[in-house]
C-alpha cells in the first residue's frame, strides 16, 4: 500500500491507497516540531480506530513547509523501513515539464495538482486551489506548468480582518443569502464571499485571455463547493486532488525505474 502525505501550512493529510483506490484520509496540524515518533503515536492510533493495520510498501511526501520534511523522512524510515519519495526533490522525476523563470522554485502541492489535472483533463488548465494561499496554476497544452497567480487564501483574509480592525469578530466563511449585510457579520462574509467570487472570475479571465486558447477551470481545496454554489466558477471540482496527483508521480517513478 502507498502512503501519500500532502504537508500545506496549516494541515498535513496523510492517504493510505490500495493501488487504485483511497482507503482512508487522516489529518492533523501542521506543526514542524512534532517527532517522528508522535506522527507514530497518532497515525497507529488512528489506523487501529478506523480497523485497519495497513501493510506500508511506499511513501511519498509533497510538502510546502520544508521544516517538517525531515521527522517525516524519519517516520518513513523507522517504522516502515521506507525510503520516502520527496516531490522536488532532484530524484523524483515528473511526468511533465515546468516552465518558469531559471531560479524560481514551484510549490511542490502546485506541480502536484498539474500532473492530476493533466492526467484527468488534458492540457490547457487552470487549477484553483483553496488553501491558505488560494493559488491559480496554469497548465499549457502538453501539460507543462508555466506559471500561475498567489491570492491570500480566504480564511487568511477573515483572520486579517479580525486580527487588525479591533471592532470586527472572528466569522466563518458561508454564502449569504443577501449582498448587503445588515449586521456585522453579514457584512463581513459578503465581502469574503463575494468578494472571492469576483476575484476568482476575474482572474480566470484575464488567463484565458493571455492564453488564448480554450480552457478548462478545475476546483479543489475544501472551501471550492462553497464558492461553486450558484456560481458558475468550476468546469469541475476535485476533492482529492492532490493525493491523486502524489498517486500519478509515485506510479510513474516505478515506471522510470527511479524506485
Amino acid at each position: 500500500m502507498l502512503l501519500a502525505i500532502d504537508t500545506g501550512n496549516t494541515n498535513t493529510v496523510f492517504s493510505i491507497w490500495d493501488g487504485e483506490k483511497i482507503l482512508c484520509t487522516l489529518r492533523t496540524s501542521t506543526e514542524h516540531q512534532r517527532t517522528a515518533d508522535q506522527y507514530f503515536v497518532w497515525w497507529d492510533t488512528l489506523t487501529r480506530h478506523h480497523g485497519i493495520t495497513p501493510e506500508i510498501t511506499g511513501v511519498i511526501i509533497s510538502s510546502t513547509v520544508p521544516r517538517v520534511v525531515f521527522n517525516l523522512r524519519v517516520f518513513s524510515d523507522r517504522y516502515f523501513g521506507l525510503r520516502p519519495l520527496v516531490v522536488g526533490k532532484p530524484e523524483c522525476l515528473l511526468p511533465i515539464g515546468v516552465r518558469v523563470d531559471a531560479g524560481t522554485q514551484v510549490g511542490p502541492d502546485r506541480l502536484v495538482n498539474t500532473v492530476a489535472g493533466f492526467r484527468q483533463y488534458g492540457g490547457d488548465l487552470i487549477i484553483v486551489d483553496f488553501g491558505t494561499a488560494t493559488t491559480f496554476d496554469v497548465a499549457d497544452h502538453d501539460g507543462a506548468y508555466i506559471g500561475g497567480v498567489i491570492a491570500p487564501g480566504v480564511n487568511l483574509s477573515l483572520e486579517a480582518l479580525h486580527m487588525a480592525a479591533a471592532a470586527l469578530p472572528h466569522v466563518d466563511i458561508s454564502r449569504p443569502e443577501r449582498v448587503i449585510g445588515t449586521n456585522t457579520v453579514a457584512c463581513m462574509q459578503s465581502g469574503v464571499y463575494w468578494g472571492y467570487i469576483g476575484l476568482i472570475k476575474e482572474i480566470c479571465a484575464r488567463i484565458k485571455a493571455e492564453h488564448a486558447r480554450p480552457m478548462k477551470v478545475i476546483g479543489t481545496g475544501g472551501l471550492a463547493p462553497l464558492f461553486q454554489q450558484g456560481e458558475d466558477l468550476f468546469d469541475v471540482t476535485e476533492d482529492t486532488l492532490t493525493m491523486q496527483g502524489l498517486l500519478d508521480i509515485y506510479n510513474y517513478n516505478k515506471e522510470q525505474g527511479s524506485i
